[in-house]
């Protein structure tokens, strides 16, 4: 998994992996010492196990003269006792770890399911699609509301509350080096509070299957500095860049006259679809198809083509563009940063 996200993030100085053994905030850091402590308690009851059971392989026989009982299977009632009370106080012992593994794992989900302190706190809505993530970070102001998709920018130290739902079938929002997984279902709304405590990428995925393209609904999430968080909400908020000469205008034309305008939105042009992934800063995320290629021109060629080819029933639609129209197509989408 490493390679898969150091190879989508060659650019960048930062390289991620899917791993909730690398723990980036406060409910991830309690869930992986809740795996650290299960994992090494476990493991020692598994070998004592294995030892007591290698044990009598290597032990000498007592010979049947030495047990006479043995003969007709019937233990001497010393044996009996003694037995009894080793199976009476394993079963005690079993019982007390299983309800003291119950105990503290309940009490980590307690743990990490709010808000860890007093403080500034931001609210992000997560809405699952087939096979997307629909994003929107909200805000008092109706002018200061971001929509984005596949991505989730955050800022460090602060806390973050992520409204889940879905608009299909049940998902699962899951970044591991963050969070455990927090179910996406049709018509109700879940919550769970992340918060990152370095800078840094960390990929998440849809831990629920949920169609044909489950394994290619991934995202990202992006831990910012305060003020670099700051910086890119700023420009999140402006209207799409216009177009910069004029193999990016006639992109622009090609884009609206196509069907692609039906689908997704544009802001600052007519496109106005919400079908489809808003693509006002498309240039600026890391990936297309929700982590399926790295974002660029290349990629981007290919998914327009066909995206079929590229990502087996996903509901992108193959849109017919004339062969002299790709490059400036391509050219206008990424400008848009």
């Amino acid at each position: 998994m490493r390679s898969v996200a150091c190879g989508m993030l060659a650019a960048s100085a930062l390289c991620a992996q899917q791993s909730a053994l690398d723990p980036g905030g406060r409910n991830a850091q309690a869930i992986h010492s809740l795996l650290v402590a299960f994992f090494g308690l476990l493991t020692t009851i598994f070998v004592i196990v294995i030892i007591m059971a290698a044990v009598p392989l290597f032990r000498r026989h007592r010979g049947i003269e030495q047990e006479p009982l043995e003969r007709t299977h019937q233990p001497g009632e010393a044996t009996e006792k003694r037995l009894g009370l080793v199976v009476g106080i394993a079963t005690a012992i079993t019982v007390l770890i299983l309800i003291a593994l119950v105990v503290v794992s309940v009490s980590v989900g307690k743990a990490s399911q709010g808000p860890s302190r007093p403080g500034k706190r931001m609210t992000v809505e997560v809405t699952g699609n087939q096979w997307w993530w629909y994003v929107r970070y909200y805000n008092d102001q109706a002018s200061r509301i971001v929509v984005d998709a596949n991505e989730i920018h955050v800022p460090v130290g602060e806390q973050v509350m992520i409204r889940g739902t879905s608009n299909d079938v049940i998902h699962s929002f899951w970044v591991p080096g963050l969070q455990g997984k927090r179910d996406l279902i049709p018509s109700r709304v879940n919550t769970e509070w992340l918060e990152a405590d370095r800078p840094g990428y960390f990929r998440g995925q849809c831990a629920e299957f949920c169609g044909l393209q489950h394994a290619h609904m991934a995202m990202w999430l992006v831990a910012h500095s305060p003020a670099d968080f700051q910086a890119w909400m700023d420009n999140q908020l402006k209207p799409a860049v216009a177009p910069s000469n004029s193999d990016e205008q006639r992109g622009q034309q090609v884009f609206l006259d196509s069907a692609c305008a039906i689908c997704h939105t544009i802001r600052g042009t007519r496109a106005a679809g919400q079908v489809g992934p808003d693509l006002t800063h498309f240039a600026s995320r890391l990936t297309i198809a929700a982590g399926t290629l790295p974002n660029n021109k290349g990629n981007l060629g290919g998914w327009i083509a066909d995206p079929q080819n590229i990502k087996p029933g996903t509901h992108m639609a193959t849109v017919p563009v004339k062969a002299e129209d790709v490059q400036p197509l391509l050219d206008y989408l990424e400008s848009l940063k």
